[in-house]
């Protein structure tokens, strides 16, 4: 890290562009899927990510040594990096690939094989497909990278976290390409039991952000990556800028480990920090991409927040997890694609899932069919169990 470099600071000095995305979700591999997925006006039965053809990412033997996760994370960081055109090695990068618990499904897969067969056959490739720096690693060795390479853990704001985080990183010119999101694969009978138990979870099996009807969350499971690099590379090199990242903000609510503050104010703290970050006005804003969960309390404190911040301009809202469930740490890193993908078609998906906002919700949800919309600047919200609160703001390039 550089000498006096804060990760909570503003995004200062160069311009930090995105020249490539990539998803893998349980619409399938790749952005198109997804965004087809978002337009179509059904949700799916299934939120597991279907099987898909990864030959182009290893060998069969390299492959069967990943967890899913990191296989998530390596398909959607390999069709970024297509898409932003650098060469196959690029050693001043960083890889910032975030997750909530990594490896979770080898790790009941082989506590299975230890109880059945014993500790002798147990994996000795279960702590590298466990550890939650696995595709962080993964992604760095694809790539070549040589920069910083991390993991963020901070529940289900740590996709947005990482994608800030490695901003930071370009725009103080510690490295000039980031590849930056975040995955998850923990759809399995002891999370699930987990977050049951806990009452986070839909007994009605539906995901409805901000519906009067919302009893929890749907698993979901996939992975969001995106390239950032300073815009003088980017335009050097001659590649297409599909957005800026203008700003970016990370606050916490002190307040429990689970719920979140029901006034909201660390998430009111976390987006008016990203807008001074990004040095726009409230007014600005033509887009909100939420954290929506489907939660009672999530859903009602963020829609206190974005309120609070707005105002009567209420920009139109849609939380994509209406489609694709909670997929925890992956979901910013997808919602950012999803608004790169927003800002490119300039139209905002409906929130799947939901008929009747909750009136004790004041906000714009984009209902029944995706809105046309002239859109410039996007706030994108994650928080996350423990008080997690990030945003960014995400912006046509100027």
């Amino acid at each position: 890290m550089l000498l006096g470099f804060n990760p909570d600071s503003p995004i200062e000095g160069r311009r930090v562009v995105v020249t490539g995305i990539g998803a893998t979700t349980c619409a399938g591999s790749g952005t198109q899927a997804l965004w087809q997925a978002l337009l179509s006006g059904a949700t799916p039965d299934d939120r597991h990510v279907p099987t898909f053809d990864s030959s182009h990412l290893g060998g069969s033997k390299e492959l069967r040594r990943l967890d899913p996760f990191t296989l998530f994370a390596l398909a959607a960081a390999d069709e970024a990096w297509t898409q932003s055109g650098l060469t196959s090695k690029f050693a001043n990068a960083a890889s910032i690939i975030a997750t909530g618990i990594g490896g979770l499904q080898s790790l009941t897969d082989q506590f299975g094989v230890l109880n059945e067969r014993g500790a002798s056959r147990v994996s000795p490739f279960l702590i590298p497909m466990m550890m939650p720096n696995a595709a962080a690693a993964a992604v760095s060795m694809r790539f070549g990278t040589r920069g910083p390479c991390e993991t963020i853990t901070t529940a289900c704001a740590a996709g947005t976290h990482a994608i800030g985080y490695a901003a930071r990183l370009v725009a103080s010119g510690r490295v000039d390409v980031a590849v930056a999101g975040g995955a998850e694969a923990v759809i399995t009978p002891i999370s699930l039991a987990g977050f049951g138990n806990m009452t986070a979870l839909s007994t009605s099996g539906l995901s409805r952000p901000f519906d009067t009807d919302r009893d929890g969350f749907v698993m979901g499971e996939g992975a969001g990556v995106l390239v950032l690099e300073s815009f003088e590379h980017a335009v050097a090199r001659g590649a297409t800028v599909l957005a800026e990242i203008r700003g970016a903000g990370s606050t916490a609510d002190a307040h429990h480990l689970t719920a979140p503050d029901p006034e909201g104010t660390g998430a009111i703290d976390c987006i008016r920090l990203t807008l001074r970050d990004a040095q726009l006005d409230p007014s600005e804003i033509d887009h909100v991409n939420a954290h929506g969960t489907s939660t009672p309390l999530n859903d009602r404190a963020e829609g206190q927040a974005i309120s609070h911040v707005f105002g009567e301009r209420r920009p139109p809202v849609t939380s994509i997890k209406g489609y694709l469930g909670h997929s925890l740490a992956a979901a910013g890193a997808l919602e950012a694609v999803a608004s790169v993908l927003t800002l490119q078609h300039q139209l905002i998906p409906v929130t799947l899932g939901t008929t009747i906002i909750d009136p004790e919700i004041d906000v714009d949800v984009v209902l029944g069919v995706a809105r046309p919309y002239e859109i410039l600047n996007i706030i994108s919200n994650s928080f996350g169990f423990g008080g997690h609160n990030g945003c960014l703001a995400i912006s046509q390039p100027r």
